[in-house]
């Protein structure tokens, strides 16, 4: 799930309780899966708040080395790896 902040600020949260490492990797940093580390809530959600500027993102959950699409994002899209989540900030 992406959840707006603030005006360029994006909450990511992945439901995932039993994981035991999680980030969120897109073309905005690179798909680099130590870049955006995700903290556990005791909710069972992951979550991590990042800055992006105006523009259509795309992304995927890490979870334990397993990537995930977020079918709740703003669509999704064939990727070359597979369906990747998007996010756009206005």
């Amino acid at each position: 799930m992406v959840v707006a902040v603030d005006r360029n600020v994006v909450e990511f949260r992945f439901y995932r309780p039993q994981a035991r490492k999680a980030s969120v990797a897109g073309d905005f940093n690179n798909w680099d899966t130590e870049q955006s580390p995700m903290i556990r809530g005791a909710d069972g959600y992951w979550r991590v708040s990042l800055r992006l500027g105006p523009g259509t993102y795309r992304f995927r959950y890490n979870v334990d080395g397993q990537w995930f699409a977020d079918y709740a994002a703003f669509g999704v899209d064939h990727g070359p790896f597979g369906l990747d989540s998007i996010v756009r900030i206005a």
